[in-house]
């Protein structure tokens, strides 16, 4: 059976941001991949956390991925972990994580401080709402937004119009026992979601534009 992939927040600043599900989390793992594992260490030490550490960052993602991959695979349970933040949002992590999900191996977030476009809810007012999803239209960084279940569906096809058919990740009841993580894209998730559906507080992660698309367009 696979292992699972488990993403660890790690304090931007003062360790006391820690919280005590990350810090079981690092112990019970059997291996942790850092970003700078000579920063991180003092970490584990402060914590007294034992696992063994490998390093994964931008330069070796690639390769060292395909390597952390396999050892997914044969059962092995890894934490993600960077410098501070969440892994994968403004911080290594975000390929290791497409590449588990091509696999078809869990993973999983450790909720902690990251770095996003932090939306909430869209505003119910008409115009206010299409200010906000033109300002989201042109953001490069994540998006991150709140939807309840009965409108998912209608904030997924608003979105899709408005800012294209960018890569999405839909999470519902994270951090509980039922968590579930649908990645897609915003029309392909409209379509899941009109056949099944949704239920429990969802969580809309979108991707911000590329820089790529903004140079094309100047």
């Amino acid at each position: 059976m696979a292992g699972t992939l488990y993403l660890v927040a790690t304090p931007i600043g003062n360790l006391e941001d820690m919280t005590f599900r990350a810090i079981r989390t690092l112990k019970e793992v059997d291996l942790i991949a850092a970003e700078d594992t000579r920063n991180s260490i003092k970490l584990l030490n402060h914590f007294e956390i034992q696992t063994p550490m490998t390093s994964y960052h931008e330069y070796n993602k690639f390769d060292k991925g395909r390597k952390l991959v396999k050892k997914l695979e044969e059962g092995l349970d890894i934490a993600v972990i960077t410098d501070a933040g969440t892994p994968g949002i403004s911080d290594p992590g975000e390929e290791l994580v497409k590449m588990c999900y091509e696999t078809g191996i869990r993973v999983t977030s450790v909720p902690g401080p990251a770095a996003c476009a932090f939306e909430a809810f869209l505003p119910t007012d008409k115009k206010e709402r299409e200010e906000v999803l033109k300002e989201m239209a042109a953001e490069t960084r994540t998006i991150v937004m709140y939807e309840a279940p009965h409108r998912l569906v209608k904030t997924l096809k608003l979105l899709s119009e408005r800012l294209g058919d960018r890569k999405v990740t839909v999470c519902r009841e994270l951090t509980k026992r039922h968590e579930t993580a649908f990645q897609s894209t915003l029309e392909g998730a409209v379509a899941y979601y009109e056949a099944n559906d949704p239920k429990g507080e969802c969580v809309i992660v979108i991707a911000g534009r590329s820089r790529e698309e903004i140079r094309q367009e100047e």
